[in-house]
């Protein structure tokens, strides 16, 4: 026969359970603020209520297969991360290899109530393991410790543990679903980012830049020929896209063609084509870049590196918009709109008598200058994110610029402009030892000396101490729980495992 309450509602047993459970879940709801916070208020309304002696919840690292404190009321922050099982090791690790409960109803004389954390008390006698399990997936353990005043009927006890362990582990899962979402959200924000970017070609906000685009939308339309001038790694061939991309023939080829790149004897015919049987090799007939290009855009990157004697060749196209291929006799004529670049002194060049001063005008009817990085102010931090979200979203890692460390960049010379700030995020992305990074950190990836008065780190040893105390800051400022320190550093529980391993540090250093 069931037993009636017939004392007041508040004063009775069941109602009192249930009410901790609706607390619970109450609690429960507002994981997406802080999950261990939350995990910590259900654990202290299970301590309170039913006079235990701790709780804990271990959440599983599928990683190392460990079960690691993520919350607890009762331990100290050095009891929890001494409070690490492996999946099987004990009552703990039981519980999460077969999925079910564990009780051990006398803790002071089982061998498999390891007391890891070594805070086993003498009103402590009995020990429950739930596991956290949520559409049959575990997520983690809750282990609680009993003492004379707790609720006498362990079978009881269990089914109380067991509904909050799954509202606990569904919690989780909407934690990390919530952030998975986040994370997605973010990588779409930055591909869309990257999409606009592409379509719009050049990044910046500074006068220098805004000057440049000015003259972009102004002469796009035109078929003018346009010369950009600028230094190594100012991005002409951006500003040269930008040209087609706004232009009547933005639906027509752009072929680009690196005249440094080629050597002379074969420049030629990568310009104008050549007819079968032109020379040696010439098994067949090819086009060249002037005819691909056809209705379309030509961008000659490095003009200045052409031969006087191809430099009388082009300026004949540019004047006729005819040619003949190497070899043959007929002349075809095409439509190309021509944007030359170089990072050279071309008027010293023509000075010299080493660049015709009749091309040199031809070439210069829309003169360009790509402003070299260190003349663009803010500029240099807007391209430095954009390109640290682009390789972290590439390399599947999180990093971010500290104050100091953006200070250090717009005072750096960049002597190799935006591909030398491209090239350094990406180093910092694969080398950076935590996610967030310093000036420290920074300088010693910059590979020209710096004008500021900032330590550099020149040595692999540099960089594994700085990498060392990085990671002992972190580990103090997240009480020595690593599942908490791994996470602010951007790296796996593994990863850090590893590390602390690997530069050997004590857990008195961080303690």
């Amino acid at each position: 026969m069931d037993t009636i309450c017939i004392s007041p509602i508040k004063d009775c047993p069941r109602y009192q359970e249930l009410r901790v459970l609706y607390e619970i879940s109450v609690a429960l709801k507002g994981s997406e603020l802080g999950i261990e916070k939350a995990f910590e208020t259900t654990l202290s309304l299970l301590k309170r209520h039913f006079y235990m002696d701790k709780s804990i919840y271990y959440a599983l690292n599928d990683e190392s297969n460990e079960l690691e404190v993520l919350s607890s009321v009762g331990l100290s922050k050095r009891q929890e991360l001494l409070a690490t099982y492996k999946v099987g090791e004990g009552a703990t690790g039981l519980c999460a290899q077969f999925l079910e409960p564990v009780v051990i109803e006398n803790v002071h004389q089982n061998i498999l109530f390891l007391n890891k954390s070594c805070s086993l008390k003498e009103s402590e006698i009995s020990y429950l393991a739930i596991p956290a399990l949520s559409q049959n997936r575990l997520f983690g353990v809750l282990g609680v410790s009993l003492t004379q005043k707790s609720l006498s009927d362990i079978e009881e006890m269990v089914t109380i543990l067991t509904i909050t362990a799954s509202l606990m582990a569904q919690s989780q899962q909407i934690y990390q679903t919530i952030n998975d979402e986040k994370k997605r959200l973010k990588e779409e924000k930055l591909y869309y980012k990257e999409e606009i970017l592409k379509q719009n070609e050049i990044i910046g906000h500074s006068a220098v830049i805004q000057s440049v685009l000015d003259i972009v939308g102004k002469v796009a339309c035109t078929s003018s020929t346009i010369l950009i001038s600028g230094e190594t790694g100012t991005g002409k061939e951006l500003i040269a896209k930008a040209i087609h991309n706004y232009s009547l023939r933005k639906e027509k080829p752009y072929i680009k063609l690196n005249c440094a790149a080629i050597p002379e004897n074969l420049l030629e015919t990568e310009l104008f084509g050549h007819e079968r049987g032109a020379f040696t090799d010439a098994k067949e007939m090819r086009k060249g870049r002037f005819e691909l290009a056809d209705e379309g855009t030509l961008f000659l990157d490095e003009v200045g590196d052409l031969s006087l004697n191809l430099q009388a060749k082009l300026l004949r196209v540019l004047q006729e918009q005819e040619f003949e291929r190497l070899g043959g006799t007929k002349t075809i004529k095409v439509d190309v709109r021509i944007v030359a670049a170089t990072n050279r002194d071309i008027k010293e060049m023509v000075r010299q008598g080493s660049f015709r001063e009749d091309l040199f005008y031809r070439l210069n009817v829309i003169p360009i200058h790509s402003p070299s990085l260190r003349d663009r102010g803010d500029d240099i931090i807007l391209l430095s994110r954009y390109f640290l979200e682009r390789f972290c979203r590439r390399h599947a890692k999180e990093r971010s610029l500290m104050n100091d460390a953006e200070t250090l960049l717009k005072a750096y010379n960049w002597p190799g402009n935006i591909r030398e700030l491209e090239n350094c995020m990406e180093r910092i992305v694969l080398l950076a030892p935590s996610l967030h990074v310093n000036a420290h950190v920074l300088s010693s990836v910059l590979p020209a000396k710096t004008q500021v008065d900032i330590k550099v780190f020149e040595t692999k040893a540099d960089l594994e101490e700085l990498e060392r105390q990085t990671i002992i800051k972190v580990l103090k400022e997240c009480s020595g729980i690593k599942i908490h320190a791994a996470k602010k550093l951007g790296i796996s529980n593994r990863q850090i495992g590893y590390k602390i391993q690997k530069f050997e540090i004590g857990v008195e250093e961080y303690l």
